[in-house]
């Protein structure tokens, strides 16, 4: 976890792309393969918009395991690249990522294979708690102040929910800090519903993939938990998601794909409507790598022109990219 003082405040970024698969979807695959093998489970199937199929796929081809992969066929090739990569079974769908869940529920009950569907296998939250024993950790024993979280199905926030839940039961901390549930205005499907009895879901368009759904599967749980611990949420656009990771690559060396940026995004945005008090301790949590999907910040890295190799058309291009 990377620190940085800003004034009066300190700001976190808890980078996950540091994990075996470059994302946060390890810590839910690495506890469902260990209870697989644990069962002499040999198969695991899940559905994924690139994540957490290519971190299942990675980590079984680490233990000996077969992976069964389910993803919309237009998720980002470099996911769907890393996947085959590892040796697993992929399965493109004609659809999105909510007709892959469901329909890989119904492959797993026909052929008998185990399903690590977020939401859907209860190891998956007890997996993505981890991170809020590490953010604990690193902060020297001391809870942050603030937790900013990109949001899709809302297993992420759960898990982090739980995890400083159990650090509360436990007496080593006072109080659950504020948790920020971020999501992109093109899927937000969750904070849009804060506060209301009668959820209104509505189908998902948005450039940061890995939060895009149409039905959060975790919703309950998730709005449960922020109610709860009077969190807060916060929607982006996604040219506000786009700006945050440009700012985080050039400003902070971290190169995070948009639905990682999309919680960065969500900090800036509640910065600056409503700031924060005095000496407030911030983590951001990043989610992947934005190695996972290039085509998402085409728009914003324009690659330039060659030249010639002379060193006038050096001096040539260096005034050309000063205009």
């Amino acid at each position: 976890m990377y620190e940085f003082k800003l004034g009066n405040k300190t700001l976190f970024l808890k980078d996950d792309s540091q994990n075996p698969t470059y994302s946060y979807k390890d810590r839910a695959s690495n506890l469902v393969s260990a209870f697989a093998k644990e069962n002499k489970i040999t198969t695991i199937a899940t559905a994924s918009t690139g994540n957490a199929g290519s971190s299942l796929a990675g980590i079984c081809a680490s233990q000996g395991q077969q992976a069964i992969i389910f993803v919309p066929a237009s998720a980002p090739k470099a996911k769907l690249t890393q996947i085959m990569m590892y040796g697993a079974t992929l399965v493109p769908v004609e659809g999105t990522y909510d007709d892959c869940f469901e329909l890989s529920i119904a492959a797993s009950k026909q052929f008998g294979w185990y399903n690590r569907n977020t939401a859907y296998n209860p190891l998956t939250i007890e997996g993505k708690k981890t991170a809020s024993y590490e953010i604990f950790t690193d902060m020297h024993k001391q809870a942050p102040d603030f937790i900013f979280v990109p949001v899709g199905d809302g297993v992420i926030i759960s898990g982090i929910y739980r995890g400083f839940e159990d650090l509360l039961k436990l007496g080593i901390i006072n109080k659950i800090p504020t948790i920020v549930a971020v999501q992109s205005a093109g899927s937000s499907n969750l904070v849009g519903n804060l506060g209301s009895n009668q959820p209104q879901f509505s189908a998902s368009n948005t450039i940061a993939d890995s939060i895009a759904v149409d039905v959060p599967r975790n919703y309950y749980m998730a709005k449960k938990f922020l109610e709860k611990y009077e969190g807060k949420g916060v929607i982006v656009k996604d040219s506000e998601i786009l700006e945050a990771a440009s700012d985080l690559s050039q400003n902070y060396g971290l190169f995070t794909e948009p639905a990682s940026a999309a919680a960065y995004a969500g900090y800036q945005k509640y910065a600056g409507k409503f700031g924060f008090p005095k000496n407030s301790k911030i983590v951001i949590q990043l989610t992947g790598s934005g190695l996972k999907d290039l085509d998402a910040v085409k728009s914003i890295s324009k690659f330039p022109r060659a030249i010639k190799p002379k060193l006038n058309e050096v001096e040539k291009f260096l005034e050309e990219r000063k205009k």
